[in-house]
């Protein structure tokens, strides 16, 4: 207790700087939490407060989570959540890492810069901004894409309408929007690592390919492993906003573009059932868990400095 005390004194203005952090980590992380025991019960919202309202609730164990299992749409939904997910882990890594290594061989950094501003800049753009982008290009009447269609002979295209265009537009604009932020994250690690590697590796002989090759993609091993476990962990939550937004919640297109996002949105808008929307939610967080512990167990089998914790 004496060295508790001691060491509290020693470091009293990094615990003071510290202290905004915890305190904003444990109001909006850890007492919401104990939220979650909605899921397990029919919240009924009462006019005493919402305390109050989960503690007069019912409780049904586990029939809120059935809502996940028991529909139809059960497969479709599990299906493109998993799938869209894999497709902007592997091909989102592949893009990002490409893009930072090209701009690490570009000599003038001002160049560098301006690509990078350029790329970030979706980033910060709202789903709903992007989403009129493109309706700009694919809008059945005066859309740039049956323009352009149209001046070639070819008949417009109801493409809010045309399920089988939709998968890779959904996963190249998800990859689009992204890039910017993680291509940055990827080129300064290249931007990190010895100089004398490279010295090294040119001195025998190495052409720029095996330089990347034997040099720079092992030294981004590491990090790359770190953010795919995280990325691993979200596999079973999807975007919201892309896959809403941009499809403008066309029905004829749900087969794939409804994720469980979507349609957990689709059944609390109907039934305003907000027990079913905790349980999702819950499932998700629980499912994603286990998927970065076991991700991270398999790493640590295999390369221990690549693993999370």
């Amino acid at each position: 207790m004496k060295k508790l005390i001691q060491t509290i004194k020693e470091n009293f203005i990094f615990f003071l700087m510290v202290l905004p952090g915890v305190i904003w980590l444990i109001l909006f992380f850890y007492i919401p939490v104990l939220g979650n025991v909605v899921a397990f019960k029919n919240y009924r919202l009462s006019g005493e407060g919402f305390i109050h309202s989960v503690l007069s609730s019912e409780w049904v164990g586990f029939d809120n989570f059935k809502f996940l299992f028991s529909s139809q749409d059960a497969y479709v939904i599990t299906r493109n959540t998993l799938l869209y997910n894999i497709g902007f882990i592997v091909l989102g890594l592949i893009v990002a890492v490409g893009v930072a290594i090209i701009f690490s061989e570009l000599r003038s950094k001002k160049i560098v810069k301006i690509y990078q501003t350029t790329m970030l800049f979706p980033y910060f753009l709202s789903w709903i901004i992007i989403s009129f982008f493109v309706y700009a290009f694919l809008s059945p009447d005066r859309g740039l894409l049956n323009n352009i269609l149209g001046s070639f002979g070819v008949k417009p295209v109801s493409w809010y309408n045309f399920a089988p265009f939709w998968p890779a537009f959904l996963l190249f604009i998800g990859i689009w929007k992204g890039l910017g932020y993680n291509s940055i994250i990827y080129y300064a690690s290249i931007m990190g690592i010895d100089p004398s590697y490279y010295e090294a590796a040119t001195v025998d002989g190495a052409t720029k390919w095996q330089r990347i090759r034997h040099v720079t993609l092992p030294q981004l091993a590491p990090l790359i492993t770190i953010l795919t476990i995280l990325a691993v962990g979200n596999i079973f939550r999807a975007d919201f906003g892309l896959f809403y937004q941009i499809p403008r919640d066309s029905g004829t297109i749900y087969n794939v573009t409804n994720v469980l996002d979507t349609y957990v949105y689709h059944g609390l808008a109907k039934t305003g059932d907000i027990s079913m929307a905790a349980a999702a939610g819950l499932y998700q967080s629980v499912v994603g868990l286990f998927l970065v512990i076991t991700t991270n167990l398999i790493v640590r089998r295999i390369d221990k400095d690549s693993a999370l914790f």
